[in-house]
């Protein structure tokens, strides 16, 4: 009796396993299906790019998690004409694949995050620290551990994950069993249809994705009420992913005067969506008045 049973439990693992890599793989070809990817295994268009200005002055753009810098180049360009020295770095493991996604940590963003911000350190007296998404909280912890950051610009910031993230992370030992990838849901993050599929982002976030997420929210918050430096946050009223009662729990933390905005007509990814020339206006204004 034994016998037959294990061998009917040896068919159902296999077949789940097998079932497990051939949807991983459809997702993995599904991503570069229709983007073409350099020589160094980044897809063309979402790696990280500098723009130098001429006033002396330098800003270091952070993406979210499982996007790109394309979401930011409406920004900086706008930066730029303005002025600024703009950099902005592709995080580890985005813009690859999501296999290279789940394998990013959030040690490996926060060091690359430090790494490009000495890098501008070392070549402009006056910096600046501005994060989307998740890449709020990588900046907030750069503007924490750096002195001489002079402002922080927080667009949609992640600095507390939402309850079905931290559900995600703590069940992920019993989904990746079945599934090594989740849809993203991200369709809501931008309601501008075209610049929806001019995205490079990934749409799915594996156990790993989710856990470097978690992570670099709650490290984030562990700082906020630390800060002391002039900061700049807006949020969107229809964002998907940080509910307006989230954001404000978080802003409440932080001890200094914050200049807070809430957009509205876009989702959370406010750099590309409809409001996103709203958005580059209200921080060009921000740096305006602080950048002395």
């Amino acid at each position: 009796m034994i016998g037959p049973i294990l061998s009917m439990l040896t068919a159902v693992s296999l077949a789940v396993a097998l079932y497990r890599h051939c949807a991983a793989r459809m997702v993995e070809r599904a991503y570069v299906a229709n983007r073409a990817v350099g020589a160094d295994g980044v897809v063309i268009g979402a790696a990280g790019f500098t723009l130098t200005g001429a006033n002396g002055r330098a800003l270091l753009l952070l993406h979210g998690s499982g996007d790109t810098p394309q979401s930011l180049r409406y920004l900086a360009e706008r930066l730029h004409v303005a002025g600024y020295s703009v950099h902005v770095p592709l995080l580890p493991g985005h813009g690859r694949s999501p296999r290279a996604f789940a394998r990013a940590t959030s040690a490996d963003y926060l060091t690359a995050a430090r790494g490009a911000l000495a890098e501008m350190r070392a070549s402009s007296t006056w910096v600046g620290v501005v994060g989307l998404s998740m890449g709020g909280a990588l900046a907030v912890q750069l503007a924490r551990a750096a002195a001489d950051v002079r402002v922080l610009v927080l667009l949609a910031p992640y600095l507390i994950a939402p309850r079905e993230v931290r559900f995600g992370v703590r069940t992920a030992p019993v989904w990746r069993a079945f599934a090594e990838y989740l849809s993203g849901g991200g369709n809501a993050s931008v309601h501008d249809t075209v610049a929806r599929q001019a995205s490079h982002a990934y749409g799915t976030f594996s156990a790993g994705a989710l856990q470097a997420l978690n992570e670099t929210a709650m490290a984030a918050r562990r700082e906020l009420a630390l800060l002391t430096l002039p900061i700049l946050v807006i949020n969107s009223e229809q964002d998907n992913r940080i509910p307006r009662a989230l954001a404000e729990q978080a802003l409440a933390e932080i001890q200094v005067p914050v200049e807070q905005h809430w957009m509205t007509g876009c989702g959370h990814v406010i750099t590309v969506d409809y409001c996103k020339g709203a958005v580059a206006d209200l921080v060009l204004a921000f740096l305006a008045r602080h950048a002395d």
